[in-house]
């Protein structure tokens, strides 16, 4: 079985936001993710996170149309 790489929780403050850091964020974990030769890298995000979602797909990830995601919450705030 090849190794995956789960990005979670990217998240760019809003005064940085629009200057590359989101990008950077993700090219970095994409080359961290070669050097240990993963097959792929996979992160998700909200449905209305549109401005997210454009840019993951301009960087080449490709939305997984083929799976659910669960989440079962084990403690409450």
């Amino acid at each position: 079985m090849k190794r995956a790489w789960i990005l979670n929780d990217l998240f760019v403050r809003p005064e940085h936001r629009n200057k590359g850091g989101g990008k950077a964020l993700i090219e970095q974990g994409a080359s961290l993710a070669r050097d240990t030769e993963a097959k792929y890298l996979t992160l998700s995000t909200a449905f209305d996170n549109l401005t997210a979602q454009k840019l993951y797909e301009s960087i080449g990830f490709v939305k997984d149309e083929d799976f659910f995601h669960y989440t079962l919450i084990i403690q409450s705030i």
